[in-house]
């Protein structure tokens, strides 16, 4: 009944009444195919198919679009190459994959030097952020880019050993991606990185001692915590990370302007939906971890501390060095949002005392 709710009120609201206007009930009819690179889960169901199904509703089932679980259509880590190439008119993905091509994807996608997901929200939609995205990926990939579904911070790591100290990171096999594939290395992490449904087994024969994956919720489905019985936590390495929805441009080109209009707003609407919805299934899972015998460890203040140095003096110096011609500009966006907002927790949040 929540989720049901949130479509009733406020922006869902606003779209809801949009959607069912003459115009969003007539018009073409789109049978798409939706490239992910999801095995299933929370990345799945309240991200890729509840974007499918917000369009059908809203567009009076004129959009039919086919979720494909990763590798389905093409390279699970590759989504926008697949798109690009015409396999699927659209896919999710999370866009810190291709960190590799273009350092500046991971500060769309978040990194240890990142916001947290209530100012990162802030900064994509009411201050540029999404605007750069979509301008950034149309002339380094060719598709057109939108922000779908953002978790907030993620699970430090499942581990197969206790993991607080930085002594504890020291020649740990860990499987991440993006940019903390590089920033670990400096905690004397020893980090590779895998499609999603290689880790399970891989951390289950002990090929990895631990793996940073996503949100305590979102990590309940997959299963970590049967072969892995530590949980570490906060993810300073991830304190937010948005997804995106990319859309071949060919096939974005032919839409009317008011389906285009829709496809965004629906997956602004499905980002907003996820940050509540994880959010509050986080609170349940760490309950739920408790009883499952997982040992809970709060990382030491000095792998915090030394995480968020490392991201921060990554990301300058990228900044300065960087062969991308987007990240100073995008890096100077986010340090510009981030010293505006440098006193918000001051103003903004009310201090209250545990009885």
């Amino acid at each position: 009944m929540q989720r049901r709710h949130l479509i009733s009120t406020g922006l869902a609201g606003a779209t809801l009444l949009a959607s069912t206007s003459a115009a969003a009930q007539s018009g073409p009819t789109y049978n798409w195919k939706m490239a992910t690179g999801w095995a299933g889960g929370p990345l799945m169901d309240i991200g890729a198919k509840a974007f499918t199904e917000r369009m059908d509703l809203l567009s009076g089932g004129r959009f039919k679009i086919q979720t494909f679980p990763g590798g389905g259509l093409g390279n699970a880590l590759k989504v926008p190459e697949t798109v690009k190439n015409g396999l699927a008119e659209c896919g999710h993905t999370w866009i810190g994959y291709d960190w590799g091509k273009d350092t500046a994807t991971v500060l769309f996608g978040g990194y240890a030097g990142s916001f947290d997901a209530e100012r990162m929200l802030h900064w994509l939609y009411e201050a540029g952020g999404a605007e750069l995205q979509r301008q950034f990926r149309e002339d380094t990939e060719g598709v057109i880019s939108m922000p779908l579904f953002i978790r907030t911070a993620e699970v430090f790591l499942h581990s197969r050993k206790m993991v607080k100290t930085l002594d504890d990171l020291k020649g740990l096999k860990l499987r991440t991606a993006g940019a903390w594939l590089e920033m670990s290395k400096e905690l004397g992490a020893a980090p590779v990185t895998t499609a999603g449904g290689d880790v399970f087994p891989m951390l289950e024969r002990g090929a990895l001692d631990a793996v940073e994956w996503g949100t305590l919720w979102e990590n309940v489905a997959p299963g970590f915590y049967k072969v892995a019985k530590h949980l570490s936590y906060p993810g300073v390495h991830q304190p937010c990370a948005p997804f995106e929805l990319v859309v071949n441009k060919d096939v974005w080109a032919k839409m009317p302007a008011s389906d285009r209009k829709l496809v965004e707003v629906v997956a602004k609407l499905v980002t907003f939906e996820s940050w509540a919805r994880i959010g509050v299934e986080d609170v349940k899972a760490f309950d739920f971890y408790k009883k499952q015998g997982v040992i809970m460890t709060e990382l030491d203040d000095e792998v915090q501390f030394a995480a968020r140095k490392i991201g921060r003096n990554w990301a300058d110096k990228q900044a300065r060095e960087s062969k991308s011609k987007w990240f100073a500009r995008v890096h100077k966006s986010l340090t510009e949002f981030d010293e505006a907002w440098r006193d918000a927790d001051d103003w903004r949040k009310v201090k209250v005392k545990r009885t």
